[in-house]
């Protein structure tokens, strides 16, 4: 025999069906509506943050780039192996220039030796992308011979550059580096030059980006190095 399920007084229990109906009618057309007005409002709203996003990126590559000094110009010298050299050579890499002299007594060899530690330590996470570039200040008796004499004793791909006098002041008045030797040195004599201590960083579009001291050591330049080589990337889609 069925027994009726008790009820509580004033209260209504709904079937299934009735319930589905009734879950199915708060979606109403009015609430419909407003679904879908939120769904557009976020869309716009994110397109429009995403706007606001490449437009401040847009300005920190503006910044990065107005921020820097402007460094380096054509010339054309001639390699420790005989060979011309341009500043178009330079493009396609991530370059370190230092300006030097084959008779410096130790600091030139100091800051070659670091550029030979920093190149050894780069490579090993991106290969052959960077390029060394030792130019002389000293063009009286940094010959050819000279200068591939002296770079026997450091980094293998080192490229050294000499020319006539002219053509090095200029080159070095393009990289902002002051340097005392006289236009009429003589080759055999026994002097010192005086010069700007920098190694330069240029990336491959041959735009200056940062001048490393002596007080940089190795880590500190490799550090940075790939710091630039990830905003490069990113600005550019690759890494040369």
């Amino acid at each position: 025999m069925r027994h009726n399920k008790a009820t509580a007084p004033g209260r209504r229990y709904f079937t299934s069906g009735e319930r589905d109906r009734a879950a199915v009618g708060v979606f109403t057309p009015k609430a419909a509506a407003l679904f879908v007005a939120t769904g557009i409002g976020l869309f716009y709203y994110f397109r429009y943050e995403k706007q606001k996003l490449l437009e401040q990126r847009q300005k920190e590559l503006e910044s990065r780039s107005v921020g820097r000094p402007h460094v380096g110009g054509p010339f054309t010298l001639t390699t420790h192996e005989n060979k011309p050299f341009s500043d178009k050579d330079l493009l396609g890499k991530w370059n370190f220039v230092y300006f030097g002299f084959t008779n410096c007594p130790d600091i030139c060899p100091a800051e070659l030796d670091k550029i030979g530690s920093v190149l050894t330590s780069l490579e090993k996470d991106y290969g052959t992308i960077f390029q060394p570039v030792f130019i002389s200040v000293d063009p009286a008796r940094d010959s050819i011979p000279q200068m591939k004499t002296y770079l026997a004793d450091f980094h293998p791909r080192i490229i050294g550059l000499t020319g006539d006098y002219e053509t090095v002041k200029t080159t070095c008045k393009a990289y902002r580096v002051y340097f005392s030797t006289p236009p009429n040195a003589d080759p055999k004599g026994d002097y010192l030059v005086d010069h700007s201590i920098y190694v330069y960083l240029m990336d491959p579009n041959g735009q200056f980006v940062e001048a490393f001291g002596q007080s940089s050591t190795p880590d500190e330049v490799v550090e940075r190095v790939k710091k630039e080589i990830s905003e490069f990337e990113k600005e550019t889609g690759r890494k040369v």
